[in-house]
């Protein structure tokens, strides 16, 4: 399968009461603000004042610690538990426990993981994690560790309460808790920032463990810690990076070349539910949403080649992934598909809008569903220059790739930056789009274009820089779900990037073990 722009650079069981008092004794108010760059120590400090700005990006603070082989993690949030059914705040108290289906879907993680051999389990010590932790585990002979700092995010005064109840005797603090979680303070606490803290210590922890594959079982706060703070994203980026009940999130972790210095970090997956991820989602309802579709397979996709030509079309694989995309994206009306104008995008959104338009014909409609494509050239491919047609590996092996994304040294290849610029217009165009289809029952737009567009649509969409382009990988046929709670103008909160169990006996593995073989 493809990989995306840069995809290969891409105290264990303290006692919970004895951690929290350790808490208590810090005093209120501490919060951790940005190290004087030009101090010393480069590290992250506190203060005792409650103003302190945790900034948008951790480059300023610690570093991730330095590696000497590649380390891929799998992250997987808890199964349904007995209070997320009732929909009481759960924070880290330690009372819930998995319900039927809770225990359903980590037999079912369990199931999409069990071909993979870990080198180590690391989880949560609260009950809903350690089971779900057990049951994925399962006869593997080695040891579970149980760490601390991977319990969900503390949350003080609001634990136990029913939300509305948290709403009623908070009033003004609940709200900001619901739309400025980072400046969020109760009890003297700003429980958004100190968890990234807390996902930061635990990152020293799991990636200097032995082996190569490690499976970390928590909850839903810290796992959106753990994914920003290993790509150097702050405490704003709360609640942006979906992680549903038993979802599961693939980081990568690549050393530098002179083996010093943070790892390269790669998101390979993120949020890949037990259940399809397009018909209902969890966090808040969007209002609209956009689903971004990798197009179907190529022949330089499956030889790992940078793309022959922009008329390349689809293989045989590459018909059968679109027509199982079509399939999956029954479950939505999409009011609009927009296309690359590279013929693999138009085939394969062609796909889509003819399984839509049979809707009623298939069963999953009462009246046929009409949608146009329409095609975009800004979310055409990039031009590869004088790597275009060749093996990725003859040309791009990591100090070349990672020159190249630095400093576009491909004779003939269209800059980075001119993609960025193409790419923001898109974006922007996208989003206009969804303005017409808010609170329609045909609220979705399908985007099918390249990986390479479309890990910078993501970027976009996170407000990130070009800086990110290598930050993610996308396989064909890959889907991404971005939500807009707030509408098409509002943040977009990512439910799940490179979904692709809908492939069936052709789905990309959660895990691979030919990790330490790809170059990219």
């Amino acid at each position: 399968m493809a990989a995306s722009l840069g995809a290969a650079f891409p105290g264990i069981s303290s006692s919970f009461s004895r951690d929290r008092e350790h808490h208590r004794r810090r005093g209120h108010g501490v919060v951790p603000v940005a190290a004087n760059s030009s101090g010393g120590g480069g590290g992250i400090k506190t203060s005792t004042s409650p103003v302190g700005d945790f900034g948008l990006n951790l480059a300023e603070y610690e570093a991730l610690p330095s590696i000497q082989a590649p380390k891929r993690v799998v992250l997987v949030r808890h199964g349904q538990s007995t209070w997320n059914e009732v929909g009481r705040i759960q924070g880290s108290s330690d009372f819930a426990v998995l319900t039927p289906k809770g225990e359903i879907q980590a037999e079912t993680s369990r199931q999409m993981l069990i071909g993979d051999s870990f080198d180590a389990c690391f989880h949560s010590p609260l009950a809903r994690a350690k089971r779900t932790a057990e049951i994925i585990w399962a006869a593997r002979p080695r040891p579970m560790l149980s760490v601390d700092d991977l319990r969900e995010i503390d949350l003080y005064a609001f634990q136990g309460l029913m939300k509305n109840e948290g709403k009623q005797r908070y009033g003004d603090a609940y709200r900001k808790w619901q739309i400025d979680a980072p400046n969020f303070v109760i009890d003297g606490h700003f429980p958004v920032r100190e968890l990234w803290v807390r996902a930061q210590n635990c990152w020293s922890r799991i990636l200097s463990s032995q082996g190569s594959s490690i499976l970390v079982v928590a909850h839903n706060a810290v796992n959106q810690a753990l994914v920003a703070t290993a790509a150097g994203l702050g405490p704003h980026y709360f609640r942006q990076l979906l992680q549903s009940n038993c979802g599961v999130t693939v980081l990568d972790f690549t050393p530098r070349f002179s083996g010093d210095g943070p790892p390269y970090t790669c998101l390979d997956r993120l949020n890949q539910t037990p259940s399809p991820p397009v018909a209902a989602g969890g966090g808040r309802k969007a209002r609209c949403c956009l689903v971004l579709v990798c197009h179907g397979a190529t022949e330089s996709t499956v030889q790992k080649r940078f793309p022959s030509s922009d008329k390349e079309t689809m293989n045989m694989l590459g018909v059968i992934q679109s027509r199982k995309t079509a399939e999956l994206l029954l479950d939505v009306r999409a009011g609009n598909i927009f296309s690359g104008p590279q013929p693999c995008s138009v085939s394969t959104a062609a796909s889509i809008a003819e399984v839509q338009e049979a809707a009623d014909c298939l069963g999953a409609d009462c009246v046929p569903r009409y949608v146009e494509v329409q095609t975009l050239p800004e979310l055409d491919d990039m031009n590869w220059g004088t790597w275009q047609g060749k093996l990725k590996e003859e040309v791009a092996h990591r100090e070349r790739w990672q020159d190249f994304l630095q400093h576009e040294t491909v004779e003939g290849a269209e800059s980075l930056a001119h993609l960025w610029e193409r790419a923001g217009n898109a974006w922007k165009k996208l989003t206009l789009s969804l303005k017409d289809l808010e609170g329609t029952e045909n609220s979705t737009a399908v985007v099918v274009a390249h990986e390479t567009v479309l890990t910078a649509l993501l970027a976009h969409c996170l407000d990130l820089s070009q800086a990110f382009l290598g930050s993610f990988r996308l396989d064909t046929a890959g889907v991404c779900v971005i939500d807009f709670p707030d509408g098409y103008s509002g943040k977009g909160v990512v439910r799940c990037w490179n979904y692709t169990a809908h492939l069936g006996r052709w789905a990309v593995p959660v895990t691979r073990p030919t990790l330490g073989d790809e170059e990219f």
